[in-house]
């Protein structure tokens, strides 16, 4: 195909104009200099290159510095970084040279992405370690993950060019950790179409129905809405106030995740949609005037006493400032109003970019903006200064810790501290500070006198009991939820375990001398891999609580003259030998078609059957399991271990019968157990292994263990199922009961 390469330099030039407009900001001379000069070093830089589509390379950095200028709202330093951001890991341009053309700053943020760049890393380096280069970098400048974000939503909305199963690693990574990245610094939304585009590709059906469903509502929303909004408008308006008043759609992730979470249909959900109001209003009058509207709102419909959120008195550590209710609106139909003012709106939608223009006209609120983010920042270093050694371990705890909901607590002087929700007595003292945490021994809640693994709640006082003898135990990990209390513990124990594991080194000394064993470092790490132990220090320590003793010690010794038993290592080289030979000449893993020649088991978690969109994992000791690419632990495995997956597809030569599993619910009709049995029965090869149902209150929920071919085979009975009077829901469910 011929290129035309003058109709290319118009399009890179236009996309160009376009990107200088986009700037939230006034551009002067010299900053549109220095963004001319950023888009001629990468454009020449570039210039042999194109992506996956075909397309000039180019235009990859323009759009990545589009969303940076128009939907992040960064100023010209952002812009240029961002035209510049792949130029030093893909091009001849050095650290230097963008140093030399265009200073430190620059090439500080262009040596974060670089750091980061790793994204699938299909070497033996677990990802989890790159998450955590990507958190380094974004608590030196928090540009860096600006840029990476806005790197990864261009990504993500040309994905449709890469394979599938790369599609399918992308995408899991996206949902691991750079969407609730997007949604702690508040930018709602590229949060949700990170989110959006993440489902699209891990469960493209479920993506497809929602999408279809909710066109086809689409006209019925619009005529509910406007008769919800029209006297709202008539008495706001009567009132004084400028304002803006819609109805959002809730994204089709938050659709299917409420589907998923709560075992509800699309059509049993009430908050498709939420209505938002926006006032024009001046900062000092901003929280009267949310709390007027408010006021007029529930003059209008009842709200629901449980469902006020006032964030605008205490506003979420990711600036989110707004107040939500929730209305009985006509047709008996329960509706949220989100009411914020147009500054609380940019920054719900744009993030903590969004302040840095109300610096003049707000300088306390913009004051108190920078101080939420610079305390989040803090919050980061702090977790980085002592990272758990299993990295996997360490990014859990940090996404559980910042991405998490959270709540306000007191101290006895009335100072408020912000915590995750289900944050214990201990995290609190933990937060007050490391050597009070190590100290504690209780704690008053509300001047009650609780445990250490008491739950708090938003608004409750603490006070917490400390004594100088009290040290951290083994079981406090289960107390804590905060990644702060976590790393402290840890740390203390290991401190306490390395002063026992010198006792025990003496002693194993002394027991493989008896052996005529030489103790060096080489034979202690070969018997703790014997006893299958993670490091020679666990090994030291059991032996001083005596859990090695001298049987064990016969037995390496014994082994130690004829190593017959495979290291780990072997047994992975071992395993990857036989995905080679399963892959072919197609890279394919291919299950049902000669598999005796292969290790490979049905993951229990997500019970695939044929049909099913799956991939096969290389597990040490239980060969290759196949997982669902939507099952429940895919998104960690396929971001965390993308080294060890293995494309996979079924054939469907025998018929060879699966289990799978459905729930079924509705009302108690007479006999329904007995209809029930006989669409299993009368279905062609459907055998049933157990049924389990449960009534209560006239209603029914029952689990029905089937043997089935694929999943056309499964979807047939399901539909089957539908038709019988009382079903009213059947759904498939991933856990083998």
């Amino acid at each position: 195909m011929q290129i035309d390469l003058e109709a290319e330099r118009k399009e890179i030039l236009n996309r160009y104009k376009k990107l200088l407009k986009a700037s939230k900001r006034k551009l002067d001379k010299a900053e549109k200099d220095i963004i001319r000069k950023a888009f001629e070093v990468a454009v020449e830089a570039h210039k042999e290159m194109r992506r996956k589509s075909g397309e000039p390379y180019i235009y990859h950095p323009i759009a990545v510095a589009q969303i940076c200028a128009e939907e992040i709202g960064l100023g010209p330093t952002g812009i240029v970084c961002a035209l510049l951001h792949d130029t030093v890991e893909d091009t001849d341009l050095t650290l230097d040279d963008v140093r030399g053309l265009f200073g430190e700053k620059v090439a500080q943020i262009i040596d974060g992405l670089t750091k980061i760049s790793g994204v699938i890393d299909y070497t033996s380096s677990i990802q989890a370690e790159n998450f955590r280069k990507v958190l380094l970098t974004m608590s030196e400048d928090i540009r860096v993950i600006l840029i990476k974000l806005a790197d990864r939503l261009h990504n993500m909305r040309t994905l449709e060019h890469m394979k599938h199963d790369k599609q399918i690693k992308i995408a899991s990574e996206t949902f691991f950790l750079y969407a609730p990245l997007a949604h702690r610094l508040g930018l709602n939304a590229i949060k949700t179409e990170l989110e959006n585009l993440a489902l699209k590709y891990t469960d493209t059906e479920a993506y497809e129905d929602i999408e279809y469903k909710l066109k086809e509502s689409e006209p019925e929303r619009k005529r509910f809405i406007q008769k919800f909004i029209e006297p709202l408008k008539e008495i706001l308006s009567e009132q004084g106030f400028k304002f803006k008043i819609f109805g959002r759609p809730k994204s089709i992730y938050g659709i299917y995740n409420k589907i998923k979470t709560k075992f509800v249909s699309f059509e049993e959900i009430y908050d498709l949609f939420a209505i938002r109001i926006v006032i024009d209003t001046p900062p000092e009058k901003e929280k009267a005037d949310c709390w007027k509207v408010y006021s007029i709102i529930t003059d209008f419909y009842h709200p629901s006493p449980e469902r006020l959120r006032d964030w605008i008195s205490t506003p979420k550590s990711n600036g989110y400032e707004s107040l939500h209710t929730t209305v009985m609106g006509p047709q008996g139909k329960w509706v949220e109003v989100q009411i914020r003012t147009v500054r609380m709106d940019e920054i719900a939608e744009n993030g903590f970019a969004a302040h840095w223009k109300y610096k003049d006209t707000d300088t306390e609120n913009a004051a108190e903006q920078e101080n939420q983010l610079e305390n989040w920042l803090r919050r980061i270093r702090e977790m980085l200064e002592n990272p758990d050694p299993n990295a996997l371990e360490f990014i859990d705890d940090f996404k559980l810790n910042l991405f998490s909901d959270e709540m306000f607590v007191f101290t006895p002087k009335g100072d408020m501290k912000t915590l995750p929700v289900r944050a214990t007595a201990l995290d609190f003292a933990f937060e007050i500070h490391s050597k009070i945490g190590e100290h504690c021994i209780g704690a008053k809640v509300n001047h009650k006198l609780v445990s250490l693994n008491h739950e708090l709640t938003s608004g409750d006082q603490v006070e917490i009991l400390t004594s100088k003898k009290q040290t951290p135990k083994e079981d406090w990990l289960d107390y804590v939820t905060t990644a702060k209390a976590k790393s402290k513990i840890k740390n203390s124990l290991k401190h306490q375990r390395k002063k026992i594991a010198l006792e025990g080194k003496e002693i194993l000394r002394r027991k493989m001398e008896r052996y005529n064993m030489t103790f060096s470092t080489h034979i202690v790490n070969e018997f703790a891999n014997f006893l299958k132990l993670p490091s020679s220090q666990e090994l030291f320590y059991r032996a001083a609580l005596g859990n090695v003793d001298i049987k064990e010690v016969r037995e390496f010794a014994a082994y130690r003259e004829d190593p017959v038993k495979p290291t780990k290592k072997q047994e992975l080289q071992k395993l990857e030998q036989l995905v080679t030979s399963a892959r072919g000449k197609s890279d394919m893993l291919v299950i049902g078609d000669d598999m005796q020649k292969l290790d490979y088991n049905l993951a229990p978690c997500c019970n695939p059957i044929p049909g099913d969109d799956v991939f096969g994992f290389i597990t040490v000791s239980e060969g290759i399991k196949i997982h669902r690419v939507n099952c429940p632990n895919s998104i960690k495995l396929l971001s965390n271990y993308a080294y060890r997956v293995v494309k996979a597809k079924w054939v469907n030569d025998q018929l060879i019968s699966f289990l799978a599993g459905l729930k079924i619910k509705g009302t108690d009709e007479i006999g329904i157990v007995n209809n029930i049995t006989k669409v299993i029965s009368n279905e062609n090869n459907v055998n049933m292994r157990s049924i389990n149902f449960d009534t209560e209150g006239g209603l029914f929920e029952g689990t029905i263990m089937v043997y089935v071919h694929d999943t056309k085979h499964l979807n047939h009975l399901i539909d089957k199922l539908k038709t019988v009077k009382g079903i009213n829901r059947v759904e498939r469910i991933d856990e083998k009961e």
